[in-house]
């Protein structure tokens, strides 16, 4: 049986008298990519974030499968902390170093999992300088793997709105995760980018050796490429399964996906 690598463990969230996210229980396995769908206000980016530490639940736990294997309760730890387990995150709001250059920005995620200390780093000592290269080597393995290396060298803010999509993708891909949260990663894009990206993430997937957490509304993304799905509605689980049995849920199709007009 494939391994579990994420889990929410009857995890509600509250704030003050509203309740954001109701036991939620999800599993994700390994090498699986996973869709939390529904509409806003769902409690989804909640979710989120009480997987990721901007938040610790009111009740429940997180628990995460790390690299070595051992299954680590990580409820309310700090995000740095999670991060550095091997769970990365973008936004649904782009959230780049805008003024500093692609490059800085990939480069930047690296420093995740540097070893060298201040004084290693002030001396060049050959250790850091180890570590440095290979820093270095990483972005650009990643800024030529979506093809920004020949713009390594301007501000994020002026790229196109798809390609800074991708720039906050890699540079997550930087941390060198184990699982990665993607939130609206097709949130502003046309169908033909929505569909580039459906190969992307596919693609990640694969080369990375990646298990993918995602929200989306993209409906057609979602049915393409996720081995199942969650869908939240006012912070209550209503359905879960995989795309064929979400497309025919009748609760789903009312909320969700449309009714045909003469139904």
């Amino acid at each position: 049986m494939t391994a579990t690598v994420l889990r929410t463990d009857h995890v509600l969230q509250q704030f003050g008298g509203v309740i954001a996210v109701n036991d939620l229980n999800i599993e994700v396995r390994e090498h699986e990519i996973i869709a939390l769908i529904g509409p806003n206000g769902a409690g989804k980016t909640t979710a989120f974030n009480d997987i990721t530490g901007v938040y610790k639940p009111t009740q429940g736990r997180v628990l995460y499968t790390d690299k070595q294997g051992r299954e680590v309760d990580i409820t309310g730890r700090k995000p740095s902390d999670i991060a550095k387990l091997g769970v990365a995150r973008t936004f649904q709001n782009i959230r780049l170093f805008k003024d500093l250059s692609v490059y800085e920005n990939v480069l930047i995620a690296t420093h995740l999992h540097l070893r060298s200390n201040f004084l290693a780093a002030m001396f060049r000592l050959p250790w850091y300088r180890k570590e440095e290269n290979r820093m270095h080597a990483t972005a650009e393995r990643l800024l030529k793997e979506v093809g920004l290396w020949e713009v390594r060298g301007e501000k994020a803010s002026s790229l196109p709105y798809g390609r800074q999509r991708y720039l906050e993708i890699i540079r997550a891909l930087a941390t060198d995760p184990k699982l990665l949260l993607l939130d609206e990663p097709a949130a502003g894009m046309n169908p033909k980018e929505t569909a580039e990206l459906t190969d992307f993430i596919r693609r990640i997937r694969d080369t990375h050796h990646l298990t993918i957490l995602m929200i989306e509304h993209h409906m057609d993304l979602v049915m393409e490429i996720s081995d199942r799905i969650y869908v939240l509605d006012f912070g209550n689980t209503i359905a879960k399964g995989d795309p064929a049995t979400i497309q025919n849920d009748e609760r789903v199709i009312a909320a969700y996906l449309g009714e045909d007009e003469d139904a």
